[in-house]
């Protein structure tokens, strides 16, 4: 059964789009059929950081709005198969979006791919609305930071409250994912701690990303750290997320600790 995914988070920078990327793409290379969705209208990244910014012709506007078709919009990633993506508008504001267009296009995405993950824009504005509107489970990203972890906090109120799950009476699952962890500057309280935020939030925790300069020369390659073949610690650590996410067991190892986080991870689950 399809799922579709909406990676938000109520600061910008924290690394939504590289981590829908990496995620998307580890996915696919396991098989799954996945579809990576840009909902920031106006902006435009997640082309860049898959390396098809070349290739957009249609955009997600121009298959809401039904000028062009949902086949002719979407781009297949050229070194994995089954990625795919929908690239957003850089010329149009997100008010060009629609509720009912946006409905129909994740509503057709479901038919085609295993995985819709959506890149939503940073904040509680209507594209972030209607990025998480229509998703099935949330991936929270933040940063160890106080203001990034409060923002956060809203967006998981958002969840509970604007999705069509949520008005439906049903729950929709989310997972924090932290991104840009250093246990050094951790360890000296120039952080918060990940129990900190996993105390503020209180949602499970699908990945730890360490602070690295793999992600952003990946990045600025155009080859997410789970294509480009790194062994890095961030790699490593976006692909296990993607595991988990799948519904793998995976403990999860927390960057400059010999401990992994297992028992918290899953006690968390079960609370």
């Amino acid at each position: 059964m399809s799922k579709v995914i909406v990676v938000t988070s109520g600061k910008g920078g924290v690394g939504k789009t590289t981590s829908t990327a990496s995620i998307g793409a580890a996915l696919a290379q396991g098989g799954q059929r996945v579809c990576v969705v840009d909902f920031d209208v106006g902006l435009r990244n997640l082309d860049l950081v898959l390396g098809a910014e070349r290739r957009v012709v249609y955009d997600f506007i121009n298959v809401a709005q039904g000028d062009a078709r949902l086949t002719q919009a979407l781009i297949r990633d050229k070194r994995v198969d089954t990625l795919h993506l929908l690239a957003a508008s850089q010329t149009r504001d997100k008010d060009a979006l629609s509720s009912e267009g946006v409905e129909r296009v994740i509503g057709e995405l479901r038919t085609s791919f295993d995985w819709v993950i959506c890149d939503s824009p940073a904040g509680i504005e209507r594209g972030a609305l209607l990025a998480m509107r229509f998703a099935d489970q949330a991936i929270v990203v933040t940063n160890p930071e106080i203001s990034s972890v409060r923002d956060s906090d809203r967006i998981v109120g958002l969840l509970d409250s604007k999705t069509r799950r949520a008005e439906s009476g049903e729950r929709i699952d989310k997972q924090l994912l932290l991104t840009r962890f250093d246990p050094a500057r951790s360890s000296r309280g120039e952080m918060l701690s990940i129990a900190d935020v996993l105390e503020i939030l209180s949602i499970p925790l699908l990945g730890v990303i360490p602070e690295s300069e793999e992600v952003l020369r990946a990045s600025n390659l155009g080859a997410p750290v789970t294509i480009n073949g790194s062994a890095g610690p961030a790699g490593r650590a976006y692909r296990e997320a993607a595991r988990r996410l799948a519904g793998e067991t995976v403990p999860v190892a927390i960057p400059g600790e010999k401990k992994t986080f297992f028992n918290r991870l899953f006690g968390r689950r079960a609370a």
